[in-house]
């Protein structure tokens, strides 16, 4: 089974290797998504995990337990297409080539398969013509 969920670490937790004793002590895979971790600051983590339902679970209470929120990270990227002018500017800090522009149309082309919801392309966007869905 597959589980996406949103990590949010307090200071005094950025340090722990989560990642690793996911995969050690749970048998769980944790595929990183998006992260914002640094030394004395709040973190966040988007990963994928991947394992056992019963497995997903415990690893889930035990990172509840040292303090780690966990939530679901169901969220996905709209494009707005009555509000899009197909500027490109989206494209162009897209680390996976989601958005791209058809080069013989110049329309803007978003294939959500590879979209990691990293989200960077909202606030690029001029007209505000994508948004994400909770």
């Amino acid at each position: 089974m597959k589980k996406r969920l949103t990590l949010t670490f307090p200071r005094r937790s950025v340090h722990m290797p989560v990642t690793y004793r996911l995969a050690k002590d749970f048998n769980v895979a944790a595929n990183i998504i998006r992260a914002q971790v640094a030394p004395n600051q709040i973190g966040k983590l988007v990963v994928e995990l991947l394992g056992d339902i019963d497995q997903i679970e415990a690893a889930m209470d035990w990172m509840r337990s040292q303090d780690i929120g966990v939530s679901s990270a169901n969220g996905e990227i709209s494009i707005h297409e009555d509000s899009c002018v197909h500027c490109g500017l989206c494209t162009g800090i897209c680390p996976t080539e989601a958005l791209s522009l058809d080069p013989k149309t110049f329309q803007l082309k978003f294939m959500r398969i590879r979209c990691i919801v990293c989200e960077q392309c909202i606030p690029t966007c001029p007209v505000q013509a994508i948004s994400t869905n909770l």
